[in-house]
């Protein structure tokens, strides 16, 4: 299996298929890079090389308890760029994915990066205060550190039902995708998972959005139930220059179902452009 080494010596997995333009995935929370196992046959298939790597901490990357700050996990994708020299790149992102590849793009990838694609995603910044209103309250992320910490496998799975849009009326999203969330989710170290959620919810990517000067592409369920719409995609679509919101009417938080197949028609059009 491909790893490579971070600058601070921990080991990163990554996966790639395709030859072309390259197209780097990063997953959301608590994932891997097996959440894009149907976009990395898509984009492969479509002529792209396309690239997926575990966050440090998840996955099969190395189980650290150190460096779970979004500083540190756009240094580490910056460090795979420079290590597989990809240029003119295409970024995907999803929900804590998306923040990092906005990250990544405005602090580290000036000359590389071509266009940026979220999902779902994080920016500007997740958690209530008093420059964001908006946002959620702290005790919502305190939830997950608590149901993290007493029963991780427990509280992965509870969480399928709001992820995948399990509790809404005519849902169609399988056991088998519910049970997939889980099994990635129980590969993550406990430390990753519990320290990832401040930096999920806490950091704050305004100027990271106002920095970008590449086209984005803002992909955004407006029934998403863990990061909603108003108070994210919407967001951010103000503040960066060259934006694209796209919102899916009644798509959930993940990817899956008539969702996924829109996305991808509207994914592959973006970077055709």
């Amino acid at each position: 299996m491909p790893f490579f080494t971070t600058s601070d010596g921990i080991e990163i997995y990554y996966t790639e298929q395709g030859t072309g333009q390259p197209v780097l995935l990063s997953h959301g929370w608590p994932l891997s890079s097996d959440a894009w196992q149907v976009e990395l046959k898509v984009l492969s298939d479509a002529g792209y090389r396309a690239i997926a790597h575990d966050r440090r901490g998840h996955g099969r990357s190395e189980k650290t308890a150190s460096g779970h700050d979004m500083d540190t996990y756009a240094r580490d994708l910056a460090e795979l760029v420079a290590a597989l020299d990809l240029r003119d790149l295409v970024l995907i992102g999803h929900s804590t994915g998306g923040g990092e590849v906005v990250r990544y793009a405005a602090q580290h990838g000036v000359g590389r990066v071509s266009k940026v694609i979220t999902i779902g995603a994080v920016p500007p910044i997740m958690v209530a205060g008093d420059t964001n209103p908006d946002g959620l309250p702290i005790e919502v992320f305190d939830g997950i550190r608590a149901g993290v910490l007493q029963d991780a496998s427990q509280f992965y799975r509870d969480l399928t039902e709001s992820f995948f849009g399990a509790n809404r009326d005519g849902s169609s999203v399988s056991q088998g995708a519910k049970d997939d969330f889980w099994r990635q989710g129980m590969l993550v170290n406990l430390s990753a998972a519990y320290d990832c959620i401040a930096a999920f919810s806490e950091t704050d990517f305004t100027d990271d959005l106002v920095a970008l000067d590449v086209p984005i592409l803002l992909a955004h369920g407006d029934d998403d139930q863990i990061v909603p719409l108003g108070a994210a995609s919407a967001k951010a679509a103000e503040l960066v220059t060259h934006g694209t919101l796209k919102v899916y009417p009644g798509a959930p938080h993940g990817i899956s179902g008539s969702f996924r197949a829109a996305l991808h028609a509207d994914i592959l059009e973006f970077i055709a452009r």
